[in-house]
């Protein structure tokens, strides 16, 4: 089921941190920190993949991926962010890639699977940096193919929430531009997917709220049923003790 709800995405990896000075005029700490402000930065996350045909000769390879950081809204994250470090699996040359401006995305080829860390890096030094993990995903679903769809999708909706940011961070978090003029969107209809799950779930309580009922009556004739057990015992007692 698709999450909705926010997350908050914190490394605890502290040694890690931007190396970009601090404008003088919010001082070393970046002005400090603005209690009670929150800020919520919706962002997509995911990879697209194309299958060849058939395997290279020359590696084996069968599929080209990209793998990709990118804004929700249309919005330029570089205003806020310093850079996104991929994780590839080890066996590629470099495994670590660092993109230091939009798009956030590597382009590769391979045959197989597996998980990508992407890390997510703020030019306030303050910030520590988001760590998202995603599955690469390859093939398609028999669906898929017998739709014909010769490129995949595996994108997914997050938030990233700034709780108690610094001075400097709002600034940068609250002075974006838009990245492009025209229509911003995705592949994926995150809109219609949210509706798409939201009906899902009140079918689900639907179909579930009279068998809760259900149960609830047979529990309360289980729960008389005992009592009046229990009544007759203790008046068999009574007549025995008596007798």
């Amino acid at each position: 089921m698709f999450d909705y709800t926010s997350a908050i995405f914190r490394s605890l990896d502290t040694n890690q941190t931007s190396s970009m000075a601090v404008p003088p005029e919010f001082g070393p700490d970046s002005g400090g920190r603005l209690k009670g402000v929150t800020i919520v930065k919706p962002i997509v996350y995911g990879n697209i993949a194309r299958y060849f045909g058939e395997k290279r000769k020359e590696d084996g390879h069968t599929h080209q991926w990209t793998v990709y950081v990118k804004p929700y809204q249309n919005e330029d994250m570089s205003t806020y962010v310093k850079k996104v470090h991929f994780k590839l699996h080890e066996s590629y040359a470099n495994p670590n890639r660092v993109v230091t401006k939009p798009p956030y995305e590597v382009t590769e080829t391979g045959w197989g699977e597996f998980e990508i860390v992407i890390k997510i890096y703020f030019h306030d030094p303050n910030e520590r940096p988001v760590t998202l993990y995603h599955i690469l995903k390859l093939f398609q679903s028999a669906a898929d193919v017998s739709l014909g769809r010769k490129t995949l999708v595996s994108e997914f909706y997050e938030e990233m929430v700034f709780q108690d940011p610094t001075a400097f961070m709002q600034h940068l978090l609250t002075t974006t531009r838009q990245m492009t003029v025209g229509t911003w969107k995705h592949e994926t209809d995150f809109e219609e997917k949210k509706d798409r799950t939201l009906a899902n779930i009140i079918a689900a309580e639907n179909k579930i709220r009279p068998e809760i009922t259900e149960l609830k009556e047979r529990l309360k004739l289980a729960e008389e049923t005992i009592s009046k057990f229990k009544a007759e015992m203790a008046a068999a007692s009574v007549g025995t003790s008596t007798s």
